[in-house]
């Protein structure tokens, strides 16, 4: 599933390219038809990401929400765009304010497509935790939710209620980094060890962003070493089960923690 920052270039590419234009907006597959003619033809006012959630704001006051799930994908292009490939639940058209050129993107597989009026998004965002790459961002509110919680922090960081953004990537990285159990329970966290992971995984996001991938090995660390699967992110520990850790040598081990695989190594990371 894409994880936070994926989300956030989105915003930020359709902003540029459809942002303060007429935006043609259709549903090919047809299953967005009645969706997509409440904004066919208003303008995109502004887009914007908070954790997974994709939102397109329209002049009319409708935005469209989009979550992409485990398989959703914006294909983006320049105009015109050729027929329809596969099943395109909705295609976007437009210039935006910022070069005039006329750009088309296409969305297939999304968990969510739908239209909504601003208090329905102010529902959404309001069940989110802060996202990290958010300027509005408050982490002390995460924190109270992790500082009396009897539940792992591996749990904790992929709860979007929490923390809005983090998948298992960002999750066992970030753990690993910061030599932290993923099995600890949130209470039994520092204030200085959530100050330290906090700002970590803003600028790891951050870089993500910048980047358009995952980033998560220092880069003392980073030389030559190989991805867990080709063009995957190069990781400490995500999906290296059996494999031996690259800072201690031991055994990089996997479980199941509320039902997503978790990564860890029990020496650099002990109970």
């Amino acid at each position: 599933m894409p994880e936070g920052h994926t989300l956030h270039r989105l915003a930020k590419a359709h902003g540029e390219r459809f942002g303060g234009g007429v935006v043609r907006v259709t549903s090919p597959q047809g299953r967005f038809a009645e969706g997509a003619a409440l904004v066919d033809g208003r303008v995109l006012v502004r887009a914007e990401a908070w954790g997974k959630h994709l939102l397109h704001h329209y002049d009319s006051g409708l935005v469209v929400h989009v979550h992409l799930g485990l398989y959703g994908t914006f294909t983006e292009s320049p105009a015109p765009l050729g027929d329809p490939v596969g099943q395109v639940r909705m295609r976007m058209i437009g210039a935006g304010r910022a070069d005039g050129a006329l750009y088309g993107t296409d969305l297939r597989g999304p968990t969510a497509c739908e239209v909504l009026h601003e208090p329905e998004v102010a529902a959404l965002t309001a069940r989110l935790g802060p996202d990290p790459l958010r300027r509005d961002a408050e982490p002390d509110r995460a924190w109270q939710r992790i500082s009396r919680s009897a539940r792992p922090i591996g749990a904790l960081l992929m709860d979007q209620s929490v923390i809005a953004g983090v998948g298992n990537v960002y999750r066992a990285e970030l753990l690993f980094r910061h030599g932290i159990s993923p099995q600890r329970s949130g209470r039994a966290l520092s204030t200085a060890e959530w100050d330290e992971l906090w700002a970590d995984l803003v600028e790891l996001l951050r870089l993500g962003v910048r980047r358009g991938k995952i980033v998560v090995m220092r880069p003392e660390h980073d030389r030559g070493a190989p991805s867990y699967a080709e063009g995957k992110p190069r990781t400490y520990v995500y999906r290296r089960a059996g494999e031996d850790c690259r800072i201690c040598g031991g055994t990089v081990v996997r479980s199941v923690l509320e039902g997503r695989n978790l990564f860890w190594c029990p020496a650099c990371q002990p109970s």
